[in-house]
């Protein structure tokens, strides 16, 4: 039944993206913000399919944490469900991403348009040059700049791996750091299948600005990583 359901959602995702993507491009002739909104009701109707085909739900807790102005919001990465949800969780998201995505077709045209921020992992100065300038745009426009800091998708009990990109990123924009804890590895796991059940997320509160590297990097990894844990204890409970 699982896997019946995963793919009636997968046909969903696959319908929802096809229609949304060709009906959205006069938008490119618009605002950028225009674009934001239509992949805001993108990540919507996923999310609403992924409740009815799959039984699968989230709760948001810590919203009093949530920025409504520019900040670095840094949170675990179990799966694309995440990058789902962010679009919706904040007002204006400028999702940090590989640069490759953005030679998709489609996504990297989208990506592009909504002012995603391309990370090069070469570490060539022209990249790290190239970064910064995207970021420093996103705080000027009072975005929320979101950023997952292992760089990439971790299995639940994996040993976490933070990056130094990170710290980086925080020691360059002179905002605070907003950490968030989810259980989505839970739920929407590799492959075909979503579990049915209630993916928690919390945003807990912020790190302030101008930290030192390791004092934030210590920081940050504490806070995530304690938070996932209570997270993952407290839905096994439910």
């Amino acid at each position: 039944m699982i896997l019946f359901r995963s793919l009636l959602f997968h046909v969903w995702f696959l319908i929802v993206s096809v229609v949304m993507f060709l009906g959205a491009i006069p938008l490119f002739l618009g605002p950028r913000i225009a674009v934001i909104r239509a992949a805001q009701i993108w990540a919507h109707l996923q999310l609403w399919g992924l409740r009815v085909f799959c039984g699968q739900t989230y709760e948001v807790r810590g919203r009093e944490h949530i920025p409504n102005g520019a900040a670095l919001v840094a949170s675990k990465h179990y799966s694309m469900w995440e990058t789902i949800a962010f679009m919706v969780l904040v007002d204006d998201p400028a999702i940090v991403l590989k640069r490759e995505l953005l030679n998709v077709p489609f996504y990297g045209w989208y990506g592009r348009k909504m002012g995603m921020i391309p990370i090069d992992r070469s570490g060539k100065a022209s990249a790290l040059r190239a970064l910064k300038h995207a970021s420093d745009q996103a705080v000027a426009d009072r975005r929320q700049i979101v950023i997952f800091p292992e760089g990439t998708r971790r299995k639940v009990g994996a040993a976490p791996d933070y990056k130094p990109g990170v710290a980086g990123l925080y020691s360059g924009l002179n905002v605070p750091c907003v950490p968030v804890a989810h259980t989505s590895g839970l739920f929407w796991q590799g492959g075909w299948k979503r579990h049915p059940g209630t993916i928690l997320i919390e945003f807990l509160p912020h790190i302030p600005a101008r930290l030192k590297r390791a004092e934030f990097m210590r920081e940050l990894e504490t806070r995530i990583e304690t938070g996932t844990n209570n997270l993952l204890r407290a839905a096994q409970s439910i």
